[in-house]
């Protein structure tokens, strides 16, 4: 699969009033696409991640992770609205457009903005700080593709970052 592809952002944001972080990624793989929600590859470990992070079960189901994030006041979205990429390649992502978080943030009680990764903390640089002026923490990707971070330091790494806001 060589070839670019136009995707538009599939996924709605998963937040609520309530939320006090934001993770944003850069923008959904082939797999989540095809699983039909975030993070969808079985060999990424943000649900795992997560679910570690505020000592709950690992969730399964779409709803029980929305469950998790919700319960938790953790948003999640990702930097890209749009673009054409090929494949889950965020290395190949050109003609990119960007999600408006703004209305998220305006809605929310968001204290920190997280990016899950280098690639989603390059395009949340380029294109989304010059609108809404937020500093956010990039993060090592919980991605399978990212293999030299084992489970434990995602998690102390997660942990130092975000601990303090999930209290």
């Amino acid at each position: 699969m060589n070839t670019y592809e136009h995707i538009c952002q599939p996924f709605e944001p998963v937040f609520d009033k309530d939320s006090r972080i934001l993770i944003l990624g850069s923008l959904p793989s082939v797999r989540s696409r095809e699983q039909g929600f975030y993070y969808g590859h079985p060999r990424n470990r943000f649900w795992r991640l997560v679910a570690d992070l505020v000592n709950k079960p690992e969730p399964e189901s779409i709803e029980e992770k929305k469950a998790l994030l919700l319960s938790s006041h953790i948003a999640v979205w990702d930097v890209i609205k749009e673009c054409d990429i090929i494949g889950s390649s965020d290395q190949s992502i050109k003609n990119a457009v960007a999600a408006d978080i703004r209305p998220l943030l305006e809605s929310t009680d968001i204290k920190a903005v997280f990016l899950n990764g280098s690639a989603a903390g390059r395009l949340y640089e380029r294109y989304i700080m010059p609108q809404v002026d937020i500093c956010a923490v990039t993060l090592p990707s919980t991605s399978p593709a990212n293999a030299a971070w084992s489970f434990e330091r995602l998690c102390e790494k997660w942990q130092s970052e975000i601990g303090k806001y999930l209290k």
